[in-house]
Formats: C-alpha cells, sequence, structure tokens
C-alpha cells in the first residue's frame, strides 16, 4: 500500500516551492511506496478546499497532510473534517485576518499568474477556520523569525500539540532541510 503526503502550499505559491522539491527529493531517495501529491491550488479558498478534498476522498493508502502557512490554515481545517494528521509549516492561524493587507491583485510567485483577491474570499476563509483542534494530530514546525506571522499565535493555537520551535530564520521555514527526518517519521513514512 503507498503512504501519500498531500502538501498543501501557501498564499501565492505553488507545487515549484523550494520545500516542495526537497520533500519531493526525499521521498524519491527512499524507493517506490511513497507519493508526494502537491496541486496547484486555487487562489479561491473553496476551491482550494474542494481540490484538496477529492484528493483525500480518492487516497487509496494512508495519507497525511502538511502545510505550509495558508495551507497550513487549510490543512487543520481538513484534519479535523476527516480525521487525518497535519504537519504545519509556519502556518496562517489566523488566515482572514493576517491575509486582509493582500486584499486586490496578487501574483503568484512562480508562475506569474495573477489573481484578484478580494472579500468574498476572506468571509470564505472565516467559514474554514475549525473551531477545535485535537492535539494528537498535529505537528507545529515554526521560526521566530517569521517575518510574514506571529509564530506565538501558532504556538497557542495549537498548544498540546507536538511543537518543534526554532529562534531566527523566516517565514519559507529555513530549517525544512533539517526538519525531514521527523517530519518524515511524523508522516508513518
Amino acid at each position: 500500500m503507498i503512504s501519500s503526503i498531500l502538501y498543501l502550499h501557501g498564499f501565492c505559491s505553488s507545487p515549484a516551492s523550494w520545500k516542495v522539491g526537497v520533500l519531493k527529493k526525499a521521498l524519491d531517495d527512499r524507493g517506490q511506496g511513497y507519493r508526494l501529491i502537491c496541486p496547484t491550488l486555487s487562489p479561491v479558498p473553496e476551491e482550494a478546499i474542494a481540490q484538496a478534498e477529492a484528493i483525500i476522498e480518492s487516497r487509496l493508502g494512508p495519507l497525511t497532510l502538511v502545510g505550509s502557512s495558508l495551507g497550513g490554515y487549510y490543512a487543520t481545517w481538513l484534519a479535523e473534517k476527516h480525521l487525518l494528521r497535519a504537519a504545519l509549516i509556519n502556518p496562517a492561524v489566523v488566515a482572514p485576518i493576517s491575509l486582509q493587507k493582500y486584499l486586490g491583485t496578487q501574483t503568484n510567485l512562480h508562475t506569474g499568474a495573477s489573481f484578484e483577491f478580494t472579500e468574498a474570499h476572506i468571509d470564505q476563509l472565516r467559514a474554514l477556520e475549525a473551531p477545535e483542534i485535537t492535539p494528537g494530530r498535529y505537528l507545529l514546525m515554526v521560526e521566530k523569525g517569521d517575518e510574514v506571522l506571529d509564530y506565538r499565535d501558532a504556538v497557542t493555537r495549537y498548544a498540546g500539540c507536538r511543537q518543534e520551535v526554532f529562534d531566527g530564520g523566516d517565514h519559507s521555514f529555513t530549517r525544512f532541510p533539517d526538519m525531514l527526518p521527523q517530519l518524515l517519521e511524523f508522516c508513518g513514512l
């Protein structure tokens, strides 16, 4: 049976992010039996969730979510709804608030594609906030030097969960390669 990781990238990001590349190489090095799924998520929250849920519903074996930034926000909602485990990397814990400043035209960092981010999208994010979390489902990985999000929001939100909190770093989570063994162990790989 193939074990899969569903990687949910962040706002304005894509499967071309460096973390996805590092994770793909690590899984390739392990050989067959492991699969990384990283769709290009729609910038429309409801559509992004529908994409992820279609993958979750079609899975044939064990699946773990890995979410970075906004992908961590999505992963939390999906983990609670579908009773999955999720590793969260510098997650956007208060996405409806933190993304408010990005209303208007945005450009994907990797593809260059532009899209309009609207108040309707903020409302969709509010509807996707998990009211409660189950601590045993999560691995939280944050760096205190995150210049985009306040790591303390994540530490508070995921109190009681397994947490890896590091000094320094930035929003990209610079320690990602060093944390691969813990991440893969959490994913059951």
